[in-house]
């Protein structure tokens, strides 16, 4: 008996000992953190934060970015039921307890110790949430817990329950860019709040927790047994009754994607915008009601984005198919989650077995059927709700594949069915110069159950497609001003981020010669006639190694004029020009134009286009020779104003060009505005004649595709570089540059020349942008003289010789003449056999 009561009195002291170090621990606690600890009454100062807004010059909506986008509600406006779903989903003790939920602190605790020291649930309550989605980083970490749990002791003082609930339902993040409940029902059901059913509400609780694992869109099945979990307990929890829960259990899944709707496809300047306003204004750009203007032009940007969504699917296509992007989908919701991954549902799935059972019959009751195909395709229907599109391809799933016709079910819930002349392109790719054999049916491409893309042709037919393998860009810019007026960086921004017009890095290739051309030009020791030996060569390049560069077809023209080598590309006569320059020299030019020195390699094939640089650095290259030899920059963002009346807080005060300005002017005044003159980098008659070789290269080189445009005023250069890894055109007339890059990203061959890769997507987007336009022209310099000059040896002929060609020369840098050719008579008379030479008789 002594022994029994001296034992309960030990365990009493013992439970008092420990009792009172707990609470000294968080006693010590809350004195070590609280230094460090924001503010609970900033919460009280809450806004409703206004996103960045992204527009054309002419004001169209091109983007919409906000990290917070949501709508504010009161507390009052939240119905009742989707109150009880959030608080069966997450605290279901939040109106008792004081901010922290011992019991929950507890399992977390366990949680910590059992995992090795990973915190999975977090115990967390509404208001330990508020803490941290308001006050602290989301890092995973015991110290920040403790923050999370001392700013949440002190909120419940501050605030009350209603209150901080009501931050809660404002600020949780809930998927596809929805903050907050009301902002969510429109995101996923554009109703009110007020009108969603209680499976609806009991779906958006659910988000929470796992936006992305648990979302309706991106995965219905693991969707439906978190709702049906949350449904289970406020049936329990006494929120709702047996009927209400039988009809909620049942209910098939309604939501959809809604989003706001741009008025320019522009994503990629959209993005570009949206870094500049990170950079310049941090993260106050997503919610300080910034508004960007941009100088794209409306009406071009579609032109340019069109032209390179069907360069890259005719590439494609005449490259071969590479199969379906999924195959074996099951049609039924039910089959689906049937194979669905059950980690993460443990919580849900472990309470009771009705959880998944209700589930289960949820799903069977979202069965769709689309006429024409035998039983349920609801899960078809949610793949291609959820799989995005790209560019102009739509996703489908193959019904059936018969004969010679493909049946395919769209995400409109159509049957789409595809004859045989959108299928038979569908040989087998096998290298990017290599095809198999023609399929010989439907069942060759494709089977029941795979996910292909069609594509819609302009008479309304569909055909089979896929995302192209190779990928683009094209810019377009005012050569005046170097405003981007189009740019799209990729086939589709859904695709890939990645901006190819200003991050990717390429080897420019042939486009690069005109500057090495032009570098000659303005030197003055050669011109368009000058006559350069197209043989091989064999150099030291700056390696250990030797280099023999040769022509892109092998073969060698012998004494070429500059004029003929620039029309037809040929490296050789390049190489030796940039060597008669010399290296040095040459690069100091070339830096006028944009080129970062550090980019230029110190060797010959610089001449050959080996610096990598990026098609938005290339274009502004060329919008320099267009506008006259002025180094302009590239830039696209016109002003930022801010607020409902549109204050202006940032204006872009461009360098521009003026040709018809005076030497030594500073400044010119365009449309009541002053803007600095940009400095001039090239001879006005250098760059003149060198436009007018580039129109050779239409007239009779490369480029002569672009002849189908019926217009005189454009010019400009086609580029291939080694292994046809990257294929270009560059051209311009005196309003528009515009250039096109075709490559693959992880830089493979494309298997084409910048001719058939890129040309046709340059004439296509010119076509349609000039069509209606004026031709647009420079005039000659006043120094620009013509001369005829013998076609073989590039002298000036005399008067009194005949034939030769005309020749343009900057008026100080005409050539020498021709000698005088004599007959055979005269020559022997004379005494000067063999010279043929007119002077040598003299």
């Amino acid at each position: 008996m002594k022994l029994l009561k001296t034992s309960v009195v030990s365990l009493l002291w013992l439970l008092l000992s420990l009792g009172t170090a707990s609470v000294l621990a968080v006693v010590g606690a809350a004195l070590y953190f609280a230094p460090g600890l924001p503010d609970v009454r900033q919460l009280q100062d809450f806004e409703l934060h206004t996103p960045l807004r992204i527009f054309s010059r002419d004001g169209k909506l091109i983007g919409e970015f906000g990290e917070e986008r949501r709508m504010a509600i009161d507390f009052d406006e939240v119905p009742e039921d989707l109150v009880q779903a959030l608080l069966a989903a997450e605290d279901a003790n939040y109106f008792d307890h004081p901010g922290v939920d011992p019991r929950g602190l507890a399992r977390a605790a366990y949680e910590l110790v059992s995992s090795g020291g990973t915190i999975q649930t977090g115990g967390s309550t509404i208001t330990m949430q508020v803490a941290r989605n308001y006050l602290l980083t989301l890092d995973r970490t015991f110290t920040r817990k403790i923050r999370e749990i001392l700013l949440a002791l002190q909120m419940e003082q501050v605030l009350s329950k209603e209150e901080i609930f009501e931050l809660y339902i404002n600020k949780i993040f809930l998927g596809n860019r929805a903050y907050g409940v009301a902002a969510a029902a429109e995101t996923y059901y554009q109703k009110p709040l007020s009108e969603l059913t209680l499976a609806q509400k009991a779906m958006i609780a659910g988000l929470p927790k796992a936006p992305s694992s648990f979302n309706p869109l991106a995965n219905p099945e693991r969707s439906l047994i978190r709702r049906n979990w949350i449904l289970y307990r406020m049936r329990d929890l006494g929120y709702i009754d047996q009927a209400a829960y039988d009809e909620a259990v049942q209910a098939p899944i309604t939501a959809q994607r809604f989003t706001a709707q741009v008025e320019v496809d522009a994503p990629y300047v959209a993005e570009m915008a949206r870094q500049f306003a990170i950079e310049r204004y941090g993260d106050e750009a997503y919610t300080g009601g910034y508004r960007i203007h941009t100088t794209l032009d409306s009406e071009l940007q579609p032109y340019a984005r069109d032209a390179l969504t069907r360069g890259l699917i005719d590439y494609d296509t005449r490259h071969g198919w590479r199969g379906s992007e999924e195959s074996g989908i099951p049609s039924s919701l039910v089959e689906a989650q049937e194979r669905t991954e059950r980690t993460g549902l443990e919580e849900e799935l472990g309470e009771s077995p009705e959880v998944m059972e209700t589930a289960r019959q949820a799903a069977e009751s979202s069965q769709s059927q689309v006429e024409g195909i035998d039983g349920d395709v609801s899960n078809w229907l949610r793949v291609l709700e959820r799989t995005p599109g790209f560019g102009p391809l739509q996703a489908a799933i193959v019904v059936e594949s018969e004969g010679r016709e493909m049946t395919v079910l769209d995400r409109r819930g159509e049957l789409v069915t595809l004859e045989w002349d959108g299928l038979s392109w569908a040989r087998e790719y096998r290298s990017a110069f290599a095809r198999g054999p023609e399929p010989s049916s439907a069942a060759d491409i494709a089977s029941r159950g795979d996910l292909v893309r069609i594509l819609e042709r302009e008479d309304g037919s569909f055909r089979l497609s896929q995302r192209p393998d190779a990928e683009g860009s094209i810019v377009v810019l005012e050569p005046d001003t170097g405003a981007i007026l189009a740019l799209q960086g990729g086939f589709s921004f859904n695709a890939s981020k990645f901006n190819r017009a200003t991050q990717a890095q390429r080897q420019s290739g042939s486009i690069f010669k005109p500057f090495v051309f032009l570098a000659a030009l303005q030197d003055g020791d050669m011109n368009a006639a000058t006559v350069v030996n197209d043989a091989p060569v064999v150099m030291q390049d700056g390696s250990n190694d030797l280099w023999r560069p040769v022509n892109a077809g092998g073969n060698f023209l012998g004494p070429t004029r500059l004029r003929v080598a620039l029309a037809q590309s040929r490296n050789l006569v390049t190489v030796r020009v940039l060597q008669s320059l010399g290296i040095e020299n040459a690069i100091e030019f070339l830096e006028g134009f944009g080129f970062a020195e550090s980019r230029l390699p110190r060797g010959l094939s610089l001449a050959l286009g080996s610096a990598s640089l990026t098609p938005l650095e290339m274009t502004n290259a060329y919008a320099v020779l267009a506008n006259g030899g002025f180094q302009v920059s590239p830039w696209f963002v016109e002003r930022v104003t801010r607020g409902s009346d549109d204050n202006v807080i940032d204006e872009a005060i461009p360098r521009v060009a003026c040709r018809e300005c005076d030497n030594g002017a500073t400044e010119v005044e365009i449309d009541g505005r002053v803007y600095p003159l940009a400095d001039r980098v090239a001879d006005p008659a250098s760059v003149y004649i060198l436009r007018d070789m580039l129109r050779d290269v239409i007239d009779s080189g490369t480029g002569r595709a672009a002849l189908e445009l019926g217009r005189q005023d454009i010019v400009g250069k086609t580029g291939t570089t080694n292994e046809q890894r990257d294929a270009w055109f560059a051209g311009y007339n005196d309003d528009l540059v515009t250039t096109v890059w075709i490559g693959k990203d992880n830089n493979e061959t494309t298997g084409e020349y910048g001719g058939r890769a890129a040309l046709p997507v340059w004439i296509d987007f010119m076509g349609n942008a000039l069509n209606g336009r004026p031709e647009a022209m420079p005039e000659a310099p006043s120094n620009i003289v013509r001369a005829r000059v013998d076609a073989d040896t590039g002298r000036r002929l005399h008067d009194d010789q005949s034939g030769g060609i005309s020749e343009l020369f900057h008026s100080d840098h005409l050539p020498e003449y021709q000698p005088r050719s004599v007959g055979q008579e005269i020559e022997d008379s004379s005494g000067s056999q063999g010279t043929g030479s007119y002077e040598a008789i003299f």
